[in-house]
């Protein structure tokens, strides 16, 4: 039976901690590690994070000075000691019996590098979009992220990983959209990615939080790990237009925070009466008549009558 290190990130979130960790606790999982990385929180985490961890086996404590998201994963995946990691913020919560059933899929398939999950996105009560998955395999990560649109849930919250994938790897320090810059480099080393409908992850926005409030230079550094990838192709494929147009929306918004030149290459859109939703043919068109400079600078004319209306 394979083994499960879960990471949990912590900081100042005396409030849902305690909801977290029940949710992991109610997973029904054996061979399991749960580590709480306590990221110098000022309120009462620390102390909450001792309180569990003197109650339940499984679980361990790191107490380190604050870091960020990253510093505090990458401090839990050195101590954990399990064949699969996977990381829980301590806002979120699980579905009850999530990762037992992920197990129970890994166990039969030793040889998935990750396997991705249904997330579910809550804003409030009343405000929920589940994110779910068919049940697929993939031996080919580029057709993963084309295919299945990787590019729209590149997060590292709903995935479970062969841990072996991080020897060189880490979450960069003190940038924004830190999943989007390591994930790719994952899914390099990756022969085989799954993606189940079972269970459920379920993360809770935060509009305080680091991605909600990221300025031009953090937009930046999201468009630069999307340019890594995206230089390597041809745009010969309609599943590469599609994702072409995923980064062409990021390359807009990162011109109007930064006043910066466009540094996504400019490419003709041949299926552009085929994309949906409309909006998407029609920034599509724009793109094959006016060029990208022109449309970043069209998309700034646009924002600035908005905000003066």
């Amino acid at each position: 039976m394979i083994g499960l290190s879960i990471i949990v990130p912590v900081f100042n979130t005396e409030e849902t901690l305690n909801r977290c960790v029940k949710s992991i606790l109610a997973q029904g999982l054996t061979n399991t590690e749960i580590i709480l990385v306590d990221d110098g929180s000022a309120d009462n985490c620390p102390e909450l994070c001792d309180q569990w961890a003197a109650n339940v086996e499984e679980i361990k404590v790191i107490h380190k000075p604050n870091g960020g998201l990253s510093d505090a994963r990458n401090a839990g995946i050195e101590r954990a000691s399990k064949q699969y990691i996977t990381f829980v913020d301590s806002d979120d919560f699980l579905a009850p019996n999530t990762f037992s059933r992920l197990k129970k899929i890994l166990d039969k398939h030793p040889e998935y590098d990750i396997i991705e999950y249904p997330i579910c996105h809550i804003r409030s009560s009343q405000k929920e979009y589940l994110q779910t998955f068919q049940d697929k395999e993939y031996s080919d990560a580029r057709r993963y992220w084309l295919e299945e649109k990787a590019y729209n849930h590149s997060f590292a919250c709903n995935k479970v990983f062969r841990k072996s994938l991080f020897e060189d790897v880490k979450f960069p320090i003190g940038k924004a959209f830190e999943d989007m810059a390591t994930i790719p480099q994952l899914l390099k080393k990756t022969r085989h990615i799954a993606t189940t409908s079972i269970g459920q992850y379920n993360y809770c926005w935060n509009p305080n939080g680091i991605t909600a409030n990221a300025k031009g230079d953090e937009w930046e550094s999201l468009l630069d790990s999307h340019l890594k990838i995206i230089s390597e192709m041809a745009f010969t494929t309609s599943h590469e237009q599609e994702y072409y147009l995923h980064v062409l929306n990021i390359q807009l918004y990162t011109c109007l925070l930064t006043g910066s030149m466009p540094k996504l290459a400019n490419i003709r859109i041949s299926n552009w009466r085929q994309i949906r939703p409309i909006q998407m043919a029609i920034k599509a068109l724009l793109l094959n008549l006016l060029g990208i400079k022109n449309l970043c600078q069209l998309y700034k004319i646009q924002s600035k009558i908005w905000r003066n209306h």
